[in-house]
């Protein structure tokens, strides 16, 4: 699942992968969840700002739902675009 949105300027594209275990391994077997992959381009440009970033829950553990992965990706990517560009224009 890909989405797009648009938000100051940006191009925030959230995609969710599943099936993905983040952190260490461990021999116990663990549920698999899902990952948000962050891109942010600038609006009128093609080529993103930053690689792709990955982003799970907390402390290195997936989202449970793909919903709760596309949300916390876009919050983190709003959240990178606020504390990095806000700056810029003022």
């Amino acid at each position: 699942m890909t989405r797009s949105y648009d938000y100051e300027g940006f191009t925030l594209e959230i995609s969710v992968e599943s099936g993905i275990s983040i952190g260490p391994k461990t021999l116990e077997p663990t549920r698999p969840g899902y990952v948000a992959v962050v891109r942010i381009f600038q609006a009128a440009n093609t080529l993103a700002v930053f690689s792709p970033l990955p982003f799970g829950a907390s402390r290195g553990r997936p989202f449970a739902t793909e919903a709760d992965a596309l949300m916390g990706g876009y919050s983190a990517a709003r959240k990178i675009v606020d504390d990095l560009f806000s700056h810029v224009g003022h």
